[in-house]
């Protein structure tokens, strides 16, 4: 029984062997390949090479054919899938094994490798969503393919600058205040939300010093003769500069989430440098009408990077200088839709000062694509976000003419306390680490806002006019 469970020598035996069974075995020395050691003879016998061979050829084959890997093959696919000749029916085209007619952003060349993947959507919080700016940087995220939430408390945003985006799935709005916490999952945060009008946050800067450390009611208590309206207000604002961005640098550090701080160029003050670099320090009067703003601001940028060093948190800041463009508050003081609202009224242009005092204009668009450069980037700031082209109040006003009514006057009016004299941008820190600089100058990005400007305002004239019967 042994033998015959060790025996391999090939055939076997005839039946007229002996009583013993099997003949004896054919001596070593006749065996093919002996002089191999006996593992190597083992994978050699049997053709288990010829095999192991065999079946690595055909998998090759079957991995070949799978994929079309010439455009003739590619069209013979589209072909089969929409019913061609020798073809099945339409109907199950929708089962197409061709991956690009599935995702027209997959590209594949010779059918094998896929270049250019799809970027994977991001989840993105807002903050601000439906104002002027974060309504603009909205469009741009949503059509990136990125899901977005808003977060708005609509003070001085409109949910008319969002609306086009209601039946998105991948957008949703959430009415909220910041200055209360809120939990969400997101992988970034820009934070827009705080009223940047001079009508919002020029109040006496004693009722906003008092709001911040205590309640408005609180305050109002101790102090009578102040405009309880005016202080809640003032309150609002302080609470959403400075505890609103405390919030959601709290919730960006509990899911890990960057984020990034719109700061603004009114940290600078009334300047000294001029054009203003990051590095300088600013030129800001703690006690002035603007303080509340500026100062705000400031702490905001403060708590900012506190939060980076001490807590490691993803962060970047943007310095925002004057920007234009549609969806702006038609009413909301600053110098661009004043001018505009009023030319476009048949009212008089209201300069302050002698209007020798020069800002810097850019276009929506361009301090939106800033800030998404600036977030996308492995750069903390702040970077100075303007367009470095300087104009004074009264070119500014000659613009506004020429584009609206040359015959529109203009007045002047006392100017205002800590208003500052120039303000310009240095981008050269943009420019160089982000690759970012303004494009659209005023004279073609103005006639947009104009446009704009027109139809909301002659439109609510319009429905007014119709509400009174035409009278």
């Amino acid at each position: 029984m042994a033998s015959e469970l060790t025996y391999r020598g090939g055939a076997f035996p005839s039946a007229a062997a002996g009583a013993g069974g099997y003949d004896a075995p054919k001596p070593a020395s006749s065996k093919p390949l002996a002089w191999l050691p006996r593992a190597v003879r083992y994978a050699a016998g049997e053709h288990r090479p010829v095999f192991a061979l065999a079946g690595m050829l055909f998998a090759a084959a079957v991995f070949c054919f799978a994929a079309p890997s010439s455009p003739g093959a590619a069209s013979a696919t589209s072909s089969y899938s929409s019913g061609g000749p020798g073809g099945v029916s339409s109907s199950l085209a929708r089962f197409s094994v061709d991956p690009a007619a599935h995702n027209p952003a997959r590209h594949f060349v010779g059918g094998k490798v896929p270049l250019g993947l799809k970027r994977k959507g991001l989840r993105v919080l807002v903050t601000g969503g439906a104002g002027f700016v974060g309504s603009h940087l909205v469009d741009r995220l949503v059509a990136r393919g990125d899901s977005v939430i808003v977060v708005d408390n609509l003070f001085t945003g409109r949910k008319e600058n969002v609306m086009h985006h209601f039946g998105n799935p991948n957008f949703e709005m959430i009415r909220h205040d910041v200055v209360e916490p809120i939990l969400l999952e997101v992988d970034q945060i820009y934070h827009l939300a705080c009223p940047a009008s001079p009508v919002h946050y020029k109040y006496n800067p004693v009722k906003t010093i008092i709001s911040f450390p205590s309640d408005s009611f609180v305050s109002y208590l101790l102090f009578p003769c102040l405009d309880l309206d005016r202080l809640c207000a003032a309150d609002r604002w302080h609470k959403t500069n400075v505890v609103g961005t405390l919030n959601m640098l709290g919730l960006a550090k509990r899911i890990g989430a960057r984020f990034l701080l719109t700061s603004t160029s009114e940290v600078y003050g009334d300047p000294l440098q001029h054009p203003q670099v990051e590095t300088y320090w600013g030129n800001v009067n703690p006690i002035g009408v603007r303080s509340c703003y500026d100062e705000g601001k400031r702490t905001a940028e403060t708590l900012t990077m506190d939060y980076h060093r001490g807590a490691n948190l993803e962060v970047r800041i943007a310095r925002i200088f004057n920007t234009y463009g549609p969806r702006m508050c038609i009413d909301d003081g600053r110098v661009v839709s004043n001018f505009v609202a009023q030319a476009l009224r048949k009212e008089p242009l209201t300069v302050y000062g002698d209007g020798k005092q020069t800002r810097s204009f850019q276009y929506v668009s361009d301090l939106v694509e800033g800030l998404m450069k600036l977030m996308e980037g492995e750069q903390i700031g702040p970077f100075n976000l303007g367009n470095p082209g300087e104009f004074t109040m009264l070119e500014l006003a000659k613009v506004v003419q020429d584009t609206i009514d040359p015959n529109a006057r203009i007045e002047f009016r006392e100017n205002t306390q800590d208003d500052p004299h120039k303000r310009k941008p240095d981008i050269t820190k943009a420019k160089e680490l982000l690759g970012w600089e303004p494009k659209i100058p005023l004279r073609d990005g103005l006639p947009l806002m104009v446009t704009d400007f027109r139809k909301r305002i002659f439109g609510d004239q319009d429905s007014a006019v119709t509400a009174t019967g035409g009278q």
